[in-house]
């Protein structure tokens, strides 16, 4: 968009915004933000708001307490669901040092070093996310239950799907925000959904993913409805991840296309790959941080347990999709919606870019289904047998 500051503060007095929430990320991924009036925006976009950092899970000690919002010009939105007269919008902020630096705890800065570091090499990091989610009832208090809206299963529709609508509201508040919506259905399991947008810059990607989780739970509430991106809140049926379509650009190409090749993958996608299964296993942390994530990644409910990688089947670990050209890219499987995205797109690009740096080689593909591969003397075989943990 390339917002400037006298462009945000037009906006503000023209659309009668009233209230801006300047928000950041914490170590854990969790949105959070401070709240000021219109009256303060010229204040705000001087970057002269503070915070107490002590007070921030993981930021700071009590006796560095005092912390810096940058706002980010280009994410000023206003929300569609806030009342029209006296509206509320946002900016997304960076957390700096009260001597200017870069906060180095703070999630979205770590990102924007990677991007850096990738820059520096002539690539730029496209991510497209691809977020599931469960919907609940809530009990007569407002609270959430553990009874699925409905009982439908994959791509199912109404009145089967009880959810049709819902997403529908959802898709567009999101489009009234920016989004570009490529598709929404239900999901495998019972009150399980997806909705898809398009992939963007990592740094944009990381700040739509919180995003729409942030509408996702307020569209739903709307409805009377709890929205979770648990990872597995219900034993004994799919649960809920966050495929993690990555692709590198470098002069205005796909890095990863090589035409030449069998499959149509670049040197450089190989070695990306090499460097994402060589460094998976410290990367779970990071792509699926709860206790609860791990009971997501076990056999028999299509969430990947071994480090595999495949052009022909979904099963793996890392899954080539079919399209090429502009749109060759690889999709990681094992990440859920509970990681921190700017962690995760940091930790992907980091463990990429040493693959290409190295010239990592990858291991052969795995193309049969390893979700039915039952000896042990043909796993052993075809996966040389690497638990992701």
């Amino acid at each position: 968009m390339g917002y400037t500051k006298q462009d945000i503060i037009k906006m503000v007095k023209e659309q009668d915004v009233q209230f801006i929430r300047l928000q950041f990320t914490d170590i854990f991924g969790q949105l959070k933000n401070v709240a000021i009036t219109a009256s303060q925006i010229e204040k705000a976009l001087d970057n002269k708001c503070m915070l107490d950092g002590s007070s921030i899970e993981g930021f700071t000690r009590i006796e560095e307490s005092d912390m810096y919002l940058y706002p980010d010009p280009d994410t000023f939105v206003i929300f569609p669901w806030r009342p029209q007269t006296g509206k509320v919008a946002r900016l997304i902020c960076d957390i700096y040092t009260p001597d200017g630096k870069p906060f180095e705890g703070c999630p979205r800065n770590i990102l924007k070093r990677n991007l850096k570091a990738a820059a520096k090499l002539g690539y730029t990091f496209n991510v497209g996310p691809e977020l599931e989610f469960f919907l609940f009832h809530t009990d007569e208090k407002g609270k959430p239950t553990t009874i699925t809206h409905d009982d439908a299963g994959y791509f199912d529709l109404a009145p089967i799907d009880l959810g049709e609508s819902v997403r529908r509201d959802m898709c567009l508040t999101l489009e009234q925000m920016g989004f570009e919506i490529e598709a929404s259905h239900h999901e495998v399991a019972r009150g399980q959904h997806e909705i898809d947008f398009k992939y963007a810059e990592a740094l944009k990607t990381a700040d739509n993913i919180n995003t729409f989780k942030l509408v996702a739970k307020t569209i739903a509430q709307k409805h009377g409805l709890h929205a979770t991106f648990m990872p597995k809140p219900i034993f004994g049926i799919n649960g809920s991840g966050m495929h993690t379509n990555q692709s590198l650009f470098k002069d205005g190409k796909n890095a990863f296309y090589d035409p030449k090749d069998s499959i149509g993958l670049s040197k450089t996608a190989y070695s990306y790959i090499a460097g994402i299964m060589k460094h998976i296993k410290s990367m779970a942390a990071i792509s699926n941080p709860l206790v609860n994530s791990y009971k997501r990644l076990v056999p028999g409910y299509e969430a990947p347990v071994y480090i595999a990688w495949s052009a022909s089947n979904r099963s793996p670990l890392i899954r080539i999709p079919a399209a090429r050209g502009a749109s060759t890219r690889i999709e990681l499987r094992c990440p859920d919606p509970a990681a921190n995205p700017y962690f995760l797109l940091s930790a992907c690009l980091a463990a990429g870019l040493d693959g290409i740096k190295n010239k990592l080689k990858v291991k052969h593909s795995t193309d049969k289904n390893i979700f039915k591969m039952t000896k042990k003397k043909e796993m052993k075989r075809e996966l040389k047998i690497y638990r992701i943990i």
